[in-house]
């Protein structure tokens, strides 16, 4: 069944036959390929003819022999037409050795409109920057959002009594689509092994690692330490000592970049808002999606508070903003420091009602600056705003639209 993602599919279509290379990125299973397929919908139902699309899945049997540039340029210039608009449409294209190479010799040899995806943040660094600069955006899918998980279930949004327990299922499964729409006892293994796949094939084979048990470890304790300051260090250190694993600090640091390059973890860089510069050197990291938490270390909601602070960091991503972590002053943390296009919102998490909540309040209106603010609750509040702080419920957050 495919089920709509309209902001991804507007995202495509707003770049839709300019010069733009289209790269859909993110977190395997997060919906990609679903995006190419709506996209690919939408032509067909516009008008487009078949023979037009050219639509090649670089993980299927199919595609097995094309996985060099060579054979696939071979492969285009036999099927595509070089006279008329080709709407070239690429699932996991960093398969393709020299990728780079065929997108940008298809900008120059066809009338093309090209959208191609992609499991791995390092398939945007060098190669692709150098030869298509200026000519590509990214299009980064993450997990379901807390109003798409609803909308996905056909729940009754308008049911507010129901918010909580339909949260709570959210954090405990996440929102990968496959685990939302399939039974309550196939999901734990469907996230199992997206998780494996994602670490020890993504990650762990094809980059080659060696020691798999630290490649597991290093994950394992990111997973556990959500939105906890960390840093090489600190996870050489719990290595050695707990799980009596060898290791060095650039191993560490080497495992921690590709997990955050196969879009598992995300790495939150801390923001010293009174001095207007980020502390490089430790930072806090949050997991692409909850339910892979709870099915890598067995827990199901024991640390609500710091699994609705991923929820959040995750949503403020999903809506563009670049998040940090703020440090005020030596003893004074702001959760997120969001910015987008000019505009600064910090943003303050709490578990406990407003009236005990005075340090998250606090800390917000200590900010020296006019920016916009917000302490949102994880529990019902009747409090719109606490000394002129906006206070938001959790679950209405998440279900605005901007």
């Amino acid at each position: 069944m495919l089920v709509t993602r309209p902001q991804y599919l507007n995202e495509v279509l707003s770049y839709q036959d300019t010069e733009f290379v289209k790269v859909i990125t993110g977190v395997r299973r997060s919906g990609k390929s679903s995006v190419m397929q709506m996209y690919r919908q939408h032509l067909l139902d516009h008008g487009t003819s078949v023979n037009h699309i050219m639509y090649l899945n670089f993980e299927s049997f199919e595609t097995a022999s094309l996985l060099t540039a060579k054979a696939l340029i071979q492969y285009i210039q036999g099927h595509a037409t070089s006279d008329v608009k080709m709407h070239f449409l690429f699932d996991e294209i960093q398969l393709v050795t020299d990728w780079e190479r065929v997108i940008n010799g298809l900008r120059v040899s066809f009338d093309a409109d090209i959208v191609v995806t992609g499991s791995n943040a390092k398939m945007l660094s060098s190669e692709i920057s150098t030869l298509l600069s200026g000519r590509y955006v990214t299009i980064e899918v993450y997990p379901l959002s807390f109003a798409e998980f609803l909308q996905f279930k056909q729940f009754d949004i308008s049911d507010i009594r129901q918010y909580a327990n339909w949260f709570k299922e959210y954090i405990r499964y996440g929102g990968f689509p496959a685990v939302v729409l399939s039974d309550e006892q196939l999901k734990e293994s469907i996230l199992s092994g997206i998780y494996d796949t994602v670490l020890l094939n993504d990650v762990g084979f094809r980059s080659g690692i060696k020691e798999p048990e630290i490649l597991k470890s290093v994950s394992r304790f990111l997973a556990s330490n959500i939105g906890q300051i960390t840093n090489p260090n600190k996870i050489k250190g719990a290595l050695e000592s707990v799980a009596h694993l060898k290791t060095s600090v650039p191993t560490v640091t080497r495992y921690m970049d590709m997990l955050e390059n196969a879009f598992l973890f995300y790495r939150a860089e801390r923001y010293d808002i009174r001095g207007k510069s980020y502390l490089h050197g430790s930072g806090k990291w949050f997991i692409a999606d909850t339910g892979l938490r709870n099915v890598t270390l067995g827990k199901t909601n024991k640390n609500i508070g710091s699994e609705v602070e991923n929820v959040v960091y995750i949503e403020l991503r999903r809506r563009g903003y670049n998040v940090s972590i703020g440090r005020l002053d030596k003893d004074e943390e702001i959760d997120f420091v969001a910015r987008k296009l000019g505009e600064t919102l910090y943003v303050q998490v709490a578990e406990q009602p407003p009236s005990t909540s005075d340090r998250e309040t606090a800390n917000l209106l200590h900010i020296p600056d006019n920016h916009k603010k917000l302490l949102l609750m994880a529990t019902p509040t009747y409090e719109s705003e606490i000394e002129g702080v906006p206070v938001k419920n959790v679950f209405d957050w998440l279900l605005e639209t901007e």
